[in-house]
């Protein structure tokens, strides 16, 4: 990064949880950051940031038209195109990291994908990413919405999955919070497998070692406590088969 690239000062548009978290961050790296303001309103700065609901991007654009000369979004799947009304070099920074809570949000370390109309405004983008400590990895507008797709199956897919287990575990007498208190160490070891491993070395389990009987009576479990989550249960046990089936890469 050098300090051309990064933007003298940046507006920020939004005042939930990734807006605040952002203004934060960035104020702290040392960035000039003026607001987060709300939407409908126009901060001062060199660069303004739209952190604002996908569906929100082009108006919350139009506010800002001709405001200043770089102007960019938080959104993972949004193209750049939505900002045309602007009137400005367009960029896009989406963290790769989630934000539960503005006072817990962590982003270095983590990936942010980045974009830019021009090579002025992606260098902005990358100095961005990089004042927060996180590697800027450039997504072009045709593969934004595969690249979102993945985030969610990895982040919000997993989240609801969690919450499918917690359900199941009351057929076996747990409370929601007795459930997460002990999936949640199984949980964040297998994840460690898979980010260390790969999904192959990472597979354990009665799917991965042909067990059929246990996934059989798990199953007939599953039909008896929750028998609305069987046809999940089953497309995730044909899933993990398939998984199971390529074998270890050498």
């Amino acid at each position: 990064m050098t300090s051309s690239s990064l933007p003298p000062s940046l507006g920020v548009v939004g005042q939930g949880r990734l807006g605040t978290a952002l203004a934060t961050a960035l104020r702290e790296a040392g960035v000039a950051v003026h607001g987060p303001v709300g939407r409908g309103e126009v901060p001062e700065g060199q660069a303004i940031l739209l952190c604002v609901p996908d569906a929100e991007i082009s108006a919350a654009a139009e506010v800002v038209a001709g405001a200043a000369p770089l102007v960019g979004h938080t959104s993972g799947a949004t193209p750049l195109s939505a900002m045309a009304s602007a009137r400005a070099a367009l960029f896009g920074l989406h963290p790769l990291q989630t934000v539960a809570h503005p006072g817990d949000a962590r982003f270095a370390g983590a990936g942010c994908a980045v974009a830019g109309s021009t090579p002025h405004a992606l260098a902005a983008a990358r100095a961005l990413a990089q004042a927060l400590g996180m590697l800027p990895i450039e997504i072009d507008d045709e593969s934004r919405a595969a690249y979102h797709a993945a985030a969610s199956v990895a982040s919000n897919f997993l989240v609801t999955l969690q919450a499918v287990a917690e359900e199941i575990a009351a057929g076996a007498g747990l409370e929601p919070g007795e459930a997460r208190a002990i999936l949640a160490p199984l949980v964040e070891r297998t994840v460690e497998n898979w980010a260390r491993h790969g999904p192959e070395r990472a597979l354990t389990g009665p799917v991965a070692r042909g067990d059929d009987a246990t996934v059989a009576a798990q199953r007939e479990a599953v039909a008896t406590s929750s028998p609305h989550l069987l046809g999940l249960f089953d497309e995730l046990v044909e899933r993990t088969r398939e998984l199971a089936s390529r074998g270890v890469p050498a």
